[in-house]
């Protein structure tokens, strides 16, 4: 491939690790664990890797580890550090033994069950160091669920003589980790399965878990661009500008992002569920800021969005559900009527609550509502223009003031979406180091035959010389959650929490920052430089671990 002078410049860089594991690792073992919640059910459901204690590597004694071959398969969707993980789990196998071999497993899971992959050699490795992307082997979204892709999945591991295979994956890719991990300890396989957390949506974490590696440089490089825009609203000073953000399930982007750059407005939608506030609640609370604004002289404004919002709308979850039982038991009847006619149709067959939100809503967004369904016939939420639903309806809102004498300025929108731009952008230092460490932490728990476990990194707003090292049993993360249909172990979702360090500085700010243009301009990733600049973590992290 042809390299930018940056890319030349980076696979220069060597990460930093945690001290503890620049030499000879042995595994402290601390008190056996349980699940965060239906411990029983957890338990019965997995015999074999319940109940195992934290680990966490201290120095050691030096000592000869017998050849290995080791997996490695990339999971769901990209995240900026994925490939440091590869790097750092290939250099801790490859100390281990040089006669250690690494096989990456082609487009996610699926290659494991189509036995589709490749041996990452050093010259491989070399290319991808320190660099964005996932497209050292690719990434896919298969679920391993089922007992035949296990056992597809073993006759190429004895195959290979691959003794652990590493999957780096957000809580579903992981949830899916744990259950391969129990079924292959139950056959007494003899092969050991770690996790690695990854998700830029941030909701994978935990006391544990701090954060999920990519969420660090995807919020900065969301929070350039945002500084960008404002720097631009500013000078313009005649747009406001609706920005949808990453994240369907939590809101932690959007509030990263709202606290590095301190925009007007940021809505947070777990806060939105808190407080059972409705579509016109939100409209109106952003429509009264720029009405605030309008009267001091200020017709420009900045409002972050998280992808998500739809769902956490108690009025409009119900809307939906409600929508996806009758377009899933009437789907023929309402495609057989006018294109024209579709809106009244809906709204003449919904109890009386959701008829008035449905007709409440702009034409396109209704639309969306009931026309763009997955294969399971839900709505598909974050095809969603919120950005613009929301623009549309504070218009609509502001029109009615002037008449009636409550609004005096101009309003007029611009609409963004950030999302890909940020998953496979180039690591800043902290996630490459992060990454880094992850994976030669997994390859210590492989050493130390480890099984259904997930790479534990902490005490990150530390120099990365002080972080500790370890291993957390998945089951410990896990709780009982209904997935189409039928009770399933899943990795508990960490959203944004209300009483939390991040929220509650933001809260105590943001009236602040709705009057006030107290915007901040953070600039691109730095890789070369003072350590202030270069080597920070997210806000997030340093509001959670203020001591």
């Amino acid at each position: 491939m042809t390299k930018s002078a940056l890319q030349i410049a980076r696979a220069a860089y060597q990460p930093k690790l945690p001290k503890a594991l620049t030499g000879a690792v042995v595994a402290k073992e601390g008190e056996p664990t349980q699940s965060v919640a239906d411990q029983e059910d957890i338990k019965k459901l997995f015999p074999n890797t319940y109940g195992m204690p934290l680990i966490q590597f201290v120095e050691g004694e030096a000592k000869e580890f017998a050849p290995m071959n080791v997996g490695v398969i990339l999971s769901g969707g990209q995240a900026p550090g994925g490939h440091n993980v590869i790097s750092g789990l290939f250099d801790g196998i490859k100390k281990l033994n040089p006669a250690n071999k690494l096989y990456g497993f082609i487009l996610g899971p699926g290659g494991l069950v189509d036995h589709n992959y490749m041996e990452l050699t050093a010259d491989i490795i070399d290319e991808y160091r320190n660099t964005g992307g996932f497209d050292i082997i690719g990434s896919g979204r298969t679920k391993l669920e089922k007992e035949e892709q296990f056992e597809k999945g073993y006759e190429i591991l004895k195959e290979l003589g691959i003794k652990a295979l590493v999957i780096i994956g957000g809580d579903d890719s992981n949830t899916n980790a744990c259950v391969l991990a129990e079924y292959y300890a139950a056959k007494n396989y003899g092969v050991q399965v770690i996790g690695c957390p990854k998700t830029i949506d941030g909701d994978l974490k935990n006391d544990m878990i701090e954060t999920s590696f990519g969420f660090d440089t995807a919020c900065k490089t969301y929070s350039e661009v945002i500084g960008n825009i404002e720097r631009d609203c500013n000078s313009a000073r005649k747009y406001w500008h609706f920005i949808k953000l990453m994240g369907r399930s939590a809101s932690h982007i959007a509030l990263e992002c709202a606290l590095q750059t301190q925009p007007n407005i940021c809505i947070i939608s777990e806060e939105v569920e808190a407080k059972n506030m409705s579509l016109d609640d939100i409209v109106t609370y952003i429509a009264q800021v720029v009405a605030d604004r309008a009267a001091a002289g200020n017709n420009f404004g900045t409002v972050l969005i998280p992808e998500g919002l739809i769902e956490f709308i108690p009025a409009m979850k119900r809307l939906i559900a409600e929508l996806n039982d009758f377009l899933a038991a009437n789907g023929e009847e309402f495609n057989s009527i006018k294109r024209s006619k579709q809106r009244e149709y809906i709204i003449s067959k919904l109890s009386e609550e959701n008829a008035a939100i449905y007709a409440s809503l702009p034409e396109g967004v209704a639309r969306q509502l009931s026309l763009d369904r997955d294969p399971h016939g839900n709505v598909q939420v974050s095809l969603i223009e919120t950005e613009k639903l929301l623009s549309e309806m504070v218009a609509t809102k502001l029109a009615a003031w002037k008449e009636e004498g409550k609004f005096v300025g101009k309003f007029a929108a611009q609409h963004h979406f950030f999302g890909y731009e940020g998953r496979c952008a180039a690591p800043s230092n902290f996630d490459a180091d992060y990454c880094y460490s992850l994976g030669y932490t997994a390859s210590m728990l492989i050493a130390n035959g480890k099984t259904g476990y997930m790479s534990s990194v902490r005490n990150t707003t530390a120099p990365a010389a002080e972080w500790i090292a370890g291993g957390v049993p998945i089951t410990m993360m896990m709780n009982m959650e209904r997935r189409h249909g039928e009770m399933k172990p899943v990795i508990q979702k960490a959203l944004v929490k209300l009483d939390g360090a991040p929220f509650k500085a933001f809260a105590a700010v943001r009236d602040t920052w709705a009057k006030e243009t107290a915007y901040v301009y953070p600039g691109p990733i730095q890789y070369f430089g003072p350590t202030e600049v270069c080597d920070q973590p997210t806000k997030t992290l340093q509001y959670e671990q203020a001591k």
